[in-house]
């Protein structure tokens, strides 16, 4: 279900929504207040060490738990894309990242209990100068570096991180 369906009431006087398309805005007749559904936001990375490898996650938790994911996550309010990168980084896998270069841009469906977000997901590239205190932290259950070019797709977490490494593995030059 979408946040959408969710809203069965003005968030600013409290009556009764109008009936409106799923990704309608909501507009409230009575007192004027649009509420416009945009997608979230989030960024993640193909972080690539010297030795050509990626680092790659095995999610902890669902959505998609078990399967192979990027690090990265949701941009906060406030937040640039580089800096929320920076900071899923450092939450996820205790990495500094180097060289961040923007890569492409997916959508995505992220279900959290019960309600599937619009995400809009921003990919960079990345460099990895230090890996000695990489290790599986916030939502992760083990970090792998992986060559990109052997990753089998259909064991990524989500369809965006899958467009995102076929755009990088277009445009790598190996």
């Amino acid at each position: 279900m979408r946040p959408s369906t969710h809203f069965k009431h003005c968030p600013r006087c409290g009556e009764p929504a109008a009936e409106r398309e799923t990704n309608a805005p909501l507009v409230c007749e009575p007192c004027g207040f649009t509420f416009f559904f945009n997608p979230c936001v989030a960024a993640a990375a193909i972080a690539l060490h010297e030795d050509g490898k990626a680092l790659f996650i095995k999610r902890a938790k669902d959505p998609a738990k078990g399967k192979l994911a990027i690090p990265g996550g949701f941009i906060d309010i406030g937040e640039s894309a580089e800096e929320a990168l920076r900071r899923e980084f450092k939450e996820e896998v205790n990495v500094e990242l180097d060289d961040i270069h923007y890569l492409s841009a997916h959508p995505n469906d992220y279900t959290f209990r019960d309600v599937t977000y619009p995400v809009l997901d921003f990919f960079f590239t990345a460099r990895i100068t230090d890996a000695v205190n990489v290790s599986a932290l916030d939502d992760v259950d083990a970090f792998l570096w992986l060559d990109p070019r052997e990753v089998n797709p259909d064991d990524l977490a989500f369809p965006s991180i899958r467009n995102a490494l076929k755009t990088f593995l277009a445009g790598k030059p190996f």
